[in-house]
């Protein structure tokens, strides 16, 4: 399917490919006309330029030929203009020379104005030809402008189609390439899942032999020691003994005594609500001490002076529901009987807040008719009736929920399992919608206190009255809250935990099939208990001959471990002892260093007094130079003698530097051989602390191998005896 997709987009993508090549073909040959027509425009406008320069060198001519003409006829008129006084003066003489004169002149007039006319003629074919010659330069200029400007266009279309085109052949190869990646790995994957397949199909078919086996093995069994089949009856079911689920019981004690934790702080918060209530009443609207409450309020304390004795009983039934939940029990409803008294004594509460409430609702009427009484306080009194007409109608829905999960363990048909789950969330709405009613009344409660402690006849009694009713109130709420999410976190629990019963069944007929089971349970137990004898101290031959074995290789194992440990140990010792020597050698470097240097040093105090002492000798030399040239002579060998000691002292000093330098190699040389030892010491240390691990691995396996093949043994023991057993009473 991948090879098909693939082979279908590069399809389109070629036919893609040849589309835009031939475009870029087409565009590609209009670029070549244009081209051509643009070269072929430019020689046509070379050759006009040519024919123009030749009409401006003719025209230069005529103006060149006309300019002379014109100074010829100035010159004939200049002759005329001379000859015509002459002409009077002898105007006989000269009636021939005149005559000849104007037929020259009107010779010269007939040609000046064949000239002038030629002259006008060529004025004008040259103007023409200007303009002409500028119309088709501007026309070619303007077409070859628009020329170059399509051709532009159309190169930047070329140019866009070929960036496009590469673009598009950069992207086929990725996705070619990256399908290709992919086809291979959808192929080394269905190559993977092919075997996976055969190797599924191989387990399958072991294991449908291994099934069937068993099955028969199961079925040869049953045939041939089972009776009959008291599964198949539920009555009979009911009274089979369950497999013992221990982190189920140790999950719903921890639940159950979670549940406790939360009842006794809702205990201690109802008392502690009630008995304040009543102090409240005590005091106001009138207050006991200073004058005779109403005969309402009177009865109304006497009822919430009761209290204790309809509360308490509330944390007594959650205690002994949770003390019946033990580690040994099955809890289930049918089994949970304590849970029926818990459900009394919530009756018995209920009962109580219905007796309670009139009065409690008759004493907020009271307060409200008192003239101390304002609008405020009057509709917070209101609010505060309906909240407790509400708290005592969740207190009557809870009762109900709790009395019908309670019938299960007195009365089978009252309740049908399969309403087991619906009845457990109808718990939790209603520990909710306790918990939205406590808040109301807690808000309530608080604006009302508010108002009373403005009110000018406030006394401090009812202050601290007043904030101990909604400490208590706030202890409510947050005790509701909390047990409503306990019980919402634990209800998919609940629910799951209703099918842990006896197997193919749907669980407990009644509860009196429930407390057998339970007798069963103790009596299977105290059977099993019993079996468990203290066995005598004999082992089998098999079995020591096996031990023998094992005991031999373990001691041959330990003996080669010994060895390697010895070796070891050897290797260990003769690398302290390198250890040392190098050390050792380290030392004796050091000692012939610092004796080189102190050498070294007193050369150089030596060599500083021969310094000191030649001095005197110089300045000596110096003061007898300007007397005698030959003392002064005599005196230049003692500073050459002197400069050569220098020398030879330099020369020392460097190689007594080379010997340092060399001695200080010695030493980094003698440290790094110690370190070295040192990184192979801890090494072989290593390796021991390694071997002698594994060693003390191997013979606590070889231990616990001998461990569990003695229980198996005492195992097999038991069913071979428990069998004799069974064989003996057949």
């Amino acid at each position: 399917m991948a090879s098909s997709e693939l082979q279908g987009k590069y399809q389109k993508l070629a036919q893609e490919y040849s589309k835009l090549r031939a475009q870029n073909q087409v565009l590609k040959k209009g670029v070549v006309d244009e081209q051509a027509n643009s070269a072929a425009l430019k020689e046509q406008l070379k050759m006009k330029d040519q024919s123009l320069r030749k009409l401006q060198q003719e025209m230069d001519s005529l103006t060149f030929r006309n300019l002379q003409l014109a100074k010829r006829v100035e010159l004939l008129q200049d002759e005329l203009s001379l000859s015509e006084p002459r002409g009077k003066k002898n105007k006989k003489s000269g009636e021939s020379s005149s005559q000849l004169s104007q037929e020259q002149k009107s010779v010269f007039d007939e040609d000046l104005q064949k000239k002038i006319e030629e002259n006008e003629r060529l004025h004008i074919q040259f103007f023409e030809a200007d303009e002409q010659h500028k119309h088709v330069e501007a026309e070619l200029r303007s077409r070859l402008a628009t020329l170059e400007m399509e051709a532009t266009q159309h190169q930047a279309v070329v140019d866009g189609l070929t960036r496009k085109y590469m673009e598009t052949i950069e992207k086929l190869q990725n996705d070619k390439a990256k399908l290709e990646v992919k086809s291979q790995a959808l192929e080394k994957e269905a190559k993977e899942c092919r075997l996976r397949t055969e190797e599924c199909q191989l387990q399958l078919k072991n294991l449908h032999e291994d099934l069937s086996g068993r099955l028969e093995e199961s079925l040869s069994i049953i045939n041939e020691k089972v009776p009959f089949n008291d599964t198949k009856y539920s009555q009979y079911n009911a009274l089979n003994v369950p497999l013992h689920n221990r982190r189920h019981q140790l999950k719903m004690r921890d639940i159950a005594g979670q549940a406790l934790a939360f009842v006794q702080d809702l205990v201690k918060a109802l008392l502690n609500f009630h008995t304040y209530t009543e102090q409240r009443i005590q005091i106001f609207p009138v207050d006991s001490a200073i004058d005779t409450i109403s005969p309402l309020n009177q009865k109304f304390s006497q009822y919430l002076h009761e209290n204790a004795s309809y509360v308490r009983p509330l944390e007594e039934g959650m205690l002994h529901l949770f003390e019946s939940i033990t580690e040994d029990t099955v809890t289930v409803l049918e089994t949970t009987v304590k849970l029926k008294t818990f459900s009394e004594y919530l009756t018995s509460y209920i009962c109580f807040l219905r007796k309670i409430l009139p009065y409690q609702l008759k004493s907020l009427e009271e307060e409200c008719e008192s003239s101390l009484c304002t609008s405020a306080l009057r509709a917070r009194n209101l609010e505060l009736s309906q909240d407790m007409k509400k708290m005592t109608a969740v207190f009557e829905k809870l009762q109900t929920y709790v009395a019908l999960l309670a019938l299960p363990s007195t009365e089978p048909d009252g309740l049908l399992r399969t309403n087991y789950s619906c009845v457990l969330t109808s718990v939790g709405a209603a520990l909710h919608g306790f918990h939205d009613v406590m808040k109301d009344i807690s808000k309530h409660y608080n604006q009302k206190a508010t108002i009373e402690h403005e009110l000018p006849t406030a006394t401090q009694k009812l202050v601290t009255t007043n904030d101990c009713i909604l400490s208590s109130v706030v202890a409510l709420t947050n005790g509701a809250g909390k047990i409503a999410s306990f019980f919402s976190n634990n209800v998919d629990y609940f629910i799951a935990s209703l099918s842990y019963g006896p197997k193919a069944a749907s669980g407990f007929i009644n509860p009196l099939s429930a407390e057998c089971m339970l007798q069963y349970k103790k009596k299977a137990a105290a059977y099993m208990k019993a079996l468990k004898k203290p066995l005598l101290e004999s082992v089998p031959y098999e079995e020591a001959l096996a031990n023998r074995r094992v005991l031999l290789s373990s001691t041959e194992s330990r003996e080669g471990l010994t060895q390697q440990v010895q070796q070891s140990l050897e290797k260990i010792s003769k690398l302290e002892q390198e250890k040392e020597h190098w050390m050792l050698e380290a030392q004796l470097a050091k000692i012939k260093l610092e004796k080189e240097n102190q050498r070294i040093a007193d050369k150089l105090k030596s060599t500083g007094n021969g310094q000191l002492v030649g001095l005197p000798q110089e300045s000596a030399a110096v003061l007898n130079a300007p007397c005698q040239e030959e003392a002064a002579a005599k005196t230049v060998p003692e500073p050459i003698q002197n400069t050569t000691l220098c020398r030879a002292l330099s020369k020392r000093l460097a190689l007594a530097e080379k010997s340092k330098e060399a001695l200080t190699e010695e030493m980094k040389l003698a440290s790094q051989n110690v370190s070295r030892l040192q990184d192979e010491l801890t090494t072989t240390k290593r390796s021991y602390e390694d071997q002698l691990s594994m060693m003390s691995d191997h013979l606590c396996s070889m231990n616990e191998t001998l461990s569990k093949q003695r229980e198996e043994i005492d195992t097999l023991k038991m069913s071979s005896k428990g069998n004799s057993k069974k064989n003996k009473s057949r």
